[in-house]
């Protein structure tokens, strides 16, 4: 198994969607890092508060940043997050509860950087390699001339080399979101053209990061 490997595997069965955001189980994905490498394991950094007091969390003015490590056939990999609520706010002192609840989260978010369902958090549905499943046709808000469509296409693909970062690529496919799903509907065959090269690109950035 390689971070290849762990890159393809689709996890949309085992995630929740929460105030728009999606979380992944954290109890599947330390199943699935187990029978990956048995010899798995994840360390929760601590923190000295005072001279007595230790605790599993940075004190970051008054709100918690919990850090974790997992080690994954034989490579470590180290991931933070702050302590949040519901609405994803820095929780003031937090409690056991929510201290708990982080380090799972944060547990899960550092099995990403090993690969598992990393395309979660790069703002993507759907892992590599995998097309999506076809929905309801929709009418299109606007219909564009078969030459537009193509133009449209061409610039798309053309304006992908300037990006650099899976981040970068993120950003642009969003700030082009209601074109690109007007050509989904009206040309399947020209959209593929775009997932294709924007898949390739995602990719490449990942490889080498």
């Amino acid at each position: 198994m390689t971070p290849s490997d762990l890159l393809k595997i689709n996890v949309n069965e085992h995630t929740e969607k929460k105030q728009n955001l999606t979380y992944l189980s954290w109890a599947w994905a330390w199943a699935e890092a187990l029978k990956i490498d048995p010899a798995a394991n994840f360390e929760v950094k601590t923190f000295k508060h005072d001279l007595y007091t230790e605790l599993p969390y940075m004190n970051v003015n008054g709100t918690g940043m919990v850090w974790v490590t997992v080690t994954l056939l034989g490579t470590a990999r180290t991931c933070m997050l702050p302590i949040m609520d519901h609405r994803n706010k820095a929780i003031p002192n937090p409690d056991s509860f929510q201290v708990n609840t982080a380090i799972m989260r944060c547990m899960t978010k550092a099995l990403s950087l090993h690969g598992l369902g990393l395309y979660i958090y790069a703002g993507e549905d759907l892992p590599e390699g995998e097309e999506p499943e076809p929905k309801k046709k929709e009418e299109p808000k606007n219909k564009k001339s078969d030459a537009d469509l193509q133009l449209f296409t061409d610039g798309i693909i053309e304006y992908t080399n300037t990006c650099s970062t899976v981040e970068g690529l993120n950003q642009y496919w969003k700030a082009n979101q209601q074109q690109l799903d007007d050509l989904k509907v009206q040309s399947p065959e020209r959209y593929a053209q775009v997932i294709k090269r924007f898949s390739e690109l995602k990719k490449q950035f990942m490889e080498q990061a």
